[in-house]
């Protein structure tokens, strides 16, 4: 009788002894997912938020998102033929690539789209996004601000003074231009003057379901807005299961 593929041990002894229990728990995990669900997508991230990332494990309750280290994500996979966990899983290994997360659930395909392609929620755009639109601020009274705001305001770059203990902008400002690379201190602009110019937007990427089949839904590789290359969410989101 042909050895189950679920009762091969997976090999971490490349990896350091801290963190090891973590990753064969991952690994544990993503199995046991795998054995439960129908269906299962691998889905990439844009401006991922944790706040979002919570909101949509509240509301796919009957479902399960897991984010690891990829090359984790890899193993618990498996990378060829003799190491896969479940049929065709290698066949999609080659996808785990940036800031991607694992989506276990029991509905289709075609809901699982329909949702994420209607699905974004606009942000405030962080240090290192790239501005999306021109952004100038007029000069004169920003009431908005509490006067103890002010030293603030000219610490981040802009020419404002007290007017009668109003906040006074002494002249135009240029908070960014579309394609800046925005700076730690832009980026604090942008929220304090309520400008989102971030989206955060879930892609799907691979599809695969309990019968082995498979289905590469976009094939793009992304670089933009995958700086870190792993997604860190798994170890980042512990409190949010």
């Amino acid at each position: 009788m042909p050895k189950s593929k679920r009762d091969r041990a997976v090999s971490l002894t490349a990896t350091k002894k801290k963190g090891l229990e973590f990753k064969q728990n991952l690994i544990s995990e993503i199995r046991e997912c795998l054995d439960t669900y129908d269906n299962f997508f691998i889905v990439s991230m844009f401006n991922q938020r944790n706040l979002f990332l919570k909101e949509l494990r509240q509301e796919w309750t009957d479902s399960k998102f897991l984010f690891g280290k990829n090359k984790v994500i890899a193993l618990a996979l498996g990378r060829d033929p003799e190491s896969e966990y479940k049929d065709n899983l290698n066949k999609i290994t080659p996808y785990l690539i940036g800031n991607i997360g694992l989506l276990f659930t029991n509905k289709t395909k075609e809901d699982v789209l329909n949702y994420f392609e209607s699905h974004e929620c606009p942000d405030y755009a962080r240090s290192g996004n790239i501005a999306t639109e021109d952004v100038t601020i007029q000069a004169g009274p920003l009431a908005q601000f509490q006067h103890t705001m002010e030293p603030q305001l000219r610490k981040l770059g802009m020419h404002t003074s007290l007017k009668k203990g109003i906040v006074t902008l002494d002249s135009d400002f240029v908070l960014c231009k579309k394609g800046d690379k925005l700076t730690p201190e832009q980026a604090r602009l942008l929220k304090l003057f309520e400008h989102m110019q971030a989206v955060f937007k879930i892609n799907v990427k691979v599809y695969w379901n309990k019968s082995g089949d498979y289905e590469i839904i976009d094939s793009t590789l992304e670089a933009e807005d995958n700086e870190n290359g792993d997604s860190q969410g798994y170890e980042s989101e512990q409190g949010l299961t």
